[in-house]
């Protein structure tokens, strides 16, 4: 059967898939991001101004496009992720996984039963996957969708091996900033102990069936990052574009 989710057909190749952070409950830019080449839209519901109904907004906007639309949640909560699923995500993201039963509660959130104990109710996921109906949706979910966790702190590193051991996880993204405070180094991704901290879980996630994934705010540290066995490049965030655009539109400008 031939795959729907982009993101998965891409990581299941061993290809290398780029995204962008989204905060801002813009369908218009949504829209325009999606259609840019990014390879998947991570919406955040945990620190961004997104709330159900945008997030729904957001999803919809990458209709018509390969980005697949990826929802951060704020933790593995079943109240949270079905709102998410329901409305056409093609993966959730879950922040500050730090525990082995931290991660088996991701995928018991993003899996219908048995393998999971996500509820019924995919009344508008179908339209975003071009599929005929609920049922359809059911048939092919769990093998879609794309179950992403976030390693952000020290804790998690500590307890990597046995996070990594979870199955039904797709993706471990390496977060440095998060993992930098955690570590007593705010704002300083390249501390000797971070970067140390960051060899680690490189080593487990890639001796796992996981991708993975961790920053890259230019194509040549993607590229690099590629080289090392990257496959999940988060390349920036909304905020961080438009600030940069300005700032070089304003650059040596006389008034």
């Amino acid at each position: 059967m031939a795959m729907i989710n982009p993101l998965k057909r891409r990581l299941q190749a061993g290809e290398a898939a780029a995204g962008v952070l989204i905060t801002m409950p813009s369908v218009n830019l949504a829209q325009v991001l999606a259609g840019a080449g990014f390879d998947w839209l991570f919406i955040d519901m945990e620190h961004g101004s997104i709330d159900t109904a945008a997030m729904h907004h957001l999803i919809a906007a990458t209709a018509g496009t390969a980005c697949a639309p990826l929802v951060r949640v704020p933790r593995p909560d079943l109240a949270l992720c079905k709102p998410a699923l329901d409305a056409g995500a093609m993966g959730l993201i879950f922040p500050m996984i730090c525990t082995a039963e931290q991660a088996a509660a991701t995928v018991r959130c993003i899996n219908y039963p048995p393998t999971g104990d996500r509820g019924w109710g995919p009344f508008y996921a179908p339209t975003r996957w071009g599929l005929p109906g609920p049922m359809e949706y059911f048939e092919v979910a769990n093998r879609e969708l794309a179950n992403i966790v976030l390693v952000e702190h020290i804790d998690a590193i500590d307890n990597i091996d046995a996070i990594m051991a979870v199955p039904g996880i797709d993706v471990a993204v390496i977060a440095p900033m998060d993992l930098a405070v955690s570590m007593g180094q705010p704002g300083d991704r390249d501390h000797p102990e971070v970067v140390a901290a960051i060899g680690r879980a490189e080593k487990a996630i890639l001796a796992s069936p996981a991708a993975l994934g961790g920053m890259a705010l230019s194509s040549a540290e993607a590229n690099a990052k590629i080289a090392r066995g990257y496959r999940f490049l988060v390349m920036g965030y909304d905020v961080m574009l438009i600030q940069q655009i300005a700032s070089q539109l304003l650059d040596g400008l006389e008034r």
